[in-house]
């Protein structure tokens, strides 16, 4: 026996409404045939089936990330808010002595001189070759050469030249950063620690939170459509994506927080439209979710026009349609539907 299937995760899967349940005759193989041709037909379509979701975004910066002083003193001078620091740029200056934006992954935790090793030594000699001061071997070893080219670039920061760099005066962040926020001002006595800037990438970036249950859409580089205020669309792809947990006086929700890179559009902190894609299948045939039937054997199967059943493979469900094949399925073939 075959019968029409009523909603389940089909349904869910493809957002089609309930569909109706039809007993029919079969056995093995052979196809099974109804005594008379369905009361209503579709049409199998060749065509390129994608699953998408579409969802408001905002367009920022992405996540914004604090930076404190690490010495004790009074500030007295900080970038303005909405401005881009780049590769030795100064970030802040506490008591007329510079912190300076270096490039790394690896934060700045202790004071680098003569004979020190590790990964952030290598990255201190990356950054003083891109500033353009050479005479030393890029490697984990802080050495004599590392020393005199520290110098000659705390000479030009106007800075007393020790040939070292006391833990404080970098901050090492993947890229250039954008000033989101000022914490302190000028004159405000600070302690290590203390908060004084928010800052964030300088890529425009559109957050958007999904139900935990779309993870699927999670696939880092796959394409994103913007709508702009304007009506226009902007391609974008997925920069990075995780679970955030919220927990407030309702109980704890799990969302997956996505953020699409776009290029600059002009505007900040404005709500869009962001249609997701996780799944695109080329020239694939198409016949309505609720043209399946259920087969008593397993598997699924459509009804022709002629009453006779084909059993059919299924592939991506989208936008209320199924990729199916099957022996004798071609574009054109008109199949059953419920009335």
């Amino acid at each position: 026996m075959t019968g029409r299937i009523a909603a389940g995760l089909l349904i869910l899967a493809a957002g089609c409404a309930t569909i109706a349940v039809i007993v029919l005759g079969g056995r093995g193989d052979e196809p099974a045939t109804r005594d008379a041709a369905p009361a209503a037909v579709a049409e199998v379509t060749k065509q390129d089936l994608a699953d998408t979701t579409t969802a408001t975004g905002i367009v920022g910066y992405g996540r914004e990330r604090p930076l404190a002083a690490a010495a004790p003193g009074t500030v007295t001078a900080l970038p303005a808010v909405g401005s881009t620091v780049r590769r030795g740029g100064v970030l802040f200056k506490v008591d007329q002595v510079p912190t300076v934006l270096l490039y790394g992954k690896v934060p700045a935790y202790r004071t680098l001189r003569s004979g020190v090793r590790g990964a952030d030594v290598r990255q201190l000699a990356e950054n003083l070759r891109e500033l353009g001061y050479r005479g030393f071997t890029v490697d984990d070893v802080f050495s004599k050469e590392i020393a005199q080219a520290v110098r000659k670039w705390q000479k030009d920061l106007g800075v007393k030249q020790t040939g070292m760099v006391e833990f404080g005066r970098v901050v090492f962040q993947p890229d250039a950063i954008r000033v989101n926020d000022q914490t302190s001002g000028p004159g405000t006595l600070v302690h290590p620690g203390s908060p004084l800037l928010t800052v964030t990438g300088t890529e425009h970036l559109v957050t958007v939170r999904l139900d935990e249950t779309e993870y699927r859409l999670a696939k880092i580089g796959a394409t994103a459509t913007v709508k702009t205020p304007a009506g226009e669309p902007v391609q974008g792809k997925v920069a990075t994506a995780q679970f955030v947990v919220n927990s407030d006086q309702g109980g704890t929700t799990t969302k997956v927080e996505l953020t699409v890179a776009i290029g600059a559009v002009g505007y900040d902190r404005a709500a869009v439209d962001v249609t997701l894609v996780s799944e695109v299948r080329e020239g694939v045939l198409t016949v309505p979710v609720a043209a399946l039937l259920a087969l008593s054997e397993g598997g699924y199967g459509v009804e022709l026009a002629d009453g006779r059943i084909v059993p059919v493979r299924t592939g991506l469900f989208a936008g209320g349609r199924v990729e199916v094949s099957g022996q004798g399925l071609t574009a054109g073939l008109k199949v059953g539907m419920p009335t």
